[in-house]
């Protein structure tokens, strides 16, 4: 049977500003790494320039992700086709399309299917904060942990396929250290780790001491050049950004070689130390 990695997130460029190293490392060592999109990042900020020959934001962001799937070596990319809710609070989060004001068990369903289509070992999302707070985060982490549990249960949408059930679930978290050591040195660099982002939205300082265990470090050294095109190709998101260049970039690029996850499946003992997701599967 062939290794099997399903991603699950939210927005175009979830997948490369996240986990890129992980999913490429595993894709390139042969696995079958399959990613589920649930919008299409219609509140993303995009440069007028860059829309030259698109039809709207959602299709530029959807040709950036499949650049971004080329260069990781994705298997297959599936996007469930809600809009963007935006940031908590915004106008954004009243349309009727967003993913937030689906019906939980819609969105439950179609994963659940998926899940029993792709048949992948280990499943991975956002923590339950979502990272950052992002409404559409947290509501992809909730119907994810939800269709984990439901997609081997015989009794529960047995429309949607035989049951299987995946043997690992994990959330993708980073080194509250590492933020720790970017908010300090932010200021350095003339950046304000109280507007980071594209849009200037998210508050480092108020996510650095939101701790969840790590307890899988996946190395992601060999594959750099491949995560690193992947994050480029979400040109309209920033990338290529201060962040990405000078001095700062080269202390992140340093510290940022390892991909770390909580494993929420099999509940895990503090002392749990991974460096391989698939440690443990069963064949």
């Amino acid at each position: 049977m062939r290794p099997t990695l399903l991603a699950v997130f939210a927005h175009p460029d979830d997948e490369s500003f996240g986990p890129g190293g992980t999913l490429a490392r595993y894709a390139w060592s042969g696995a079958a790494v399959h990613l589920i999109c649930a919008t299409g990042g219609e509140e993303g900020t995009v440069d007028a320039e860059l829309l030259q020959g698109y039809e709207s934001v959602a299709a530029l962001r959807r040709a950036e992700l499949l650049r971004a799937a080329e260069a990781l070596g994705l298997s297959s990319v599936t996007l469930l086709g809600y809009r963007d809710s935006g940031m908590a609070g915004s106008a954004a989060n009243q349309h009727p399309a967003a993913l937030i004001n689906q019906p939980r068990e819609q969105v439950v369903e179609q994963l659940v299917r998926l899940i029993r289509h792709f048949r992948p070992q280990v499943v991975i999302t956002f923590d339950p904060i979502g990272g950052y707070r992002h409404p559409d985060h947290i509501a992809i982490h909730e119907a994810t942990v939800a269709a984990f549990h439901a997609a081997g249960d015989p009794a529960a949408f047995p429309a949607a396929g035989a049951p299987y059930a995946p043997q690992k679930l994990y959330y993708t978290t980073f080194s509250r250290r590492l933020l720790r050591l970017l908010v300090r040195l932010m200021p350095l660099f003339g950046r304000d780790p109280k507007a980071f982002g594209r849009n200037r939205d998210v508050d480092l300082t108020q996510l650095a001491n939101v701790e969840f265990p790590t307890h899988a470090r996946i190395d992601t050294t060999a594959v750099q050049a491949q995560a690193r095109a992947a994050a480029l190709a979400h040109v309209s998101q920033g990338a290529g950004g201060p962040l990405t260049r000078g001095p700062l970039s080269k202390v992140l690029s340093l510290l940022g070689r390892t991909d770390t996850f909580m494993r929420a499946y099999p509940p895990a003992t503090p002392d749990v130390r991974e460096d391989d997701l698939f440690a443990g599967v069963t064949w």
